[in-house]
C-alpha cells in the first residue's frame, strides 16, 4: 500500500507541490519566486482538497531542503513543519538535486548503475551541482551538492539534468545526454 504524502518545493524560481496517495498523484508547478511565500499554503491546501485528503490523512509532509534559494528554502521548511506539526505527522527533508536526479532516471528508464549529474541555476553565474548513481533500489551520492562556477564543475556524467545546463561550457557536456528541467 502506498503512502499519502504532501511535498513542497520552493528551492527554485518555481513553486512545485505534489500530493501522492493510493488513489494517484496531483501536482502543481507554477511561477514561484517571491510569490511562493504568499501562494504555497493556500495552494497546498487546495491540492489536498482536490485529492480528497485532509492533513490528518497524510502519512508525512516532505519538503525540498536544498540547495536552493534561501528564502524559498525557509518558506518550504516552515510550511512543511507547520502543517506536519499541526497534524501530528513526520517531516521528510529531501535533497533538492536528488529530486531532479530521480526525474531524470524516470525519463530515461535508468537501470541499476544509471548515473546523472544535476546542475541547477543558482543565479549570479553559479550552479548548485551534484552527481548520483541509481543502485536499483536506492541512490548513491557520488558528488555531494555544492556551489560551483560553471567551468569549475566536472560535468562528466553520461546524463546531465537541471536548469543550469545552459551555463555549462558546451565542450564539457558534448558527450552527455542533456535533459533540460526547470
Amino acid at each position: 500500500m502506498s503512502a499519502a504524502l504532501l511535498a513542497v518545493d520552493c528551492s527554485t524560481e518555481r513553486l512545485v507541490l505534489a500530493v501522492s496517495s493510493p488513489a494517484g498523484a496531483l501536482t502543481l508547478d507554477e511561477a514561484g519566486g517571491a510569490e511562493s511565500s504568499r501562494r504555497v499554503l493556500p495552494a497546498a491546501l487546495e491540492l489536498l482538497r482536490q485529492a480528497g485528503l485532509t492533513l490528518q490523512a497524510l502519512d508525512a509532509v516532505a519538503f525540498a531542503r536544498g540547495p536552493g534559494a534561501f528564502t524559498g528554502l525557509r518558506t518550504a521548511t516552515s510550511v512543511a513543519q507547520g502543517l506536519a506539526y499541526g497534524a501530528g505527522k513526520p517531516v521528510l527533508a529531501l535533497d533538492s538535486l536528488l529530486i531532479v536526479a530521480e526525474d531524470a532516471r524516470a525519463q530515461c528508464a535508468g537501470p541499476a548503475g544509471f548515473e546523472v549529474g544535476v546542475a541547477m541555476d543558482a543565479r549570479m553565474n553559479e550552479l548548485y551541482a551534484a552527481r548520483y548513481r541509481w543502485l536499483g533500489d536506492d541512490w548513491q551520492t557520488l558528488q555531494a551538492p555544492a556551489l560551483y562556477a560553471p567551468g569549475a564543475w566536472a560535468a562528466d556524467a553520461p546524463v546531465l539534468a537541471g536548469s543550469g545546463l545552459g551555463l555549462l561550457p558546451a565542450e564539457a557536456t558534448a558527450a552527455a545526454r542533456r535533459l533540460s528541467q526547470a
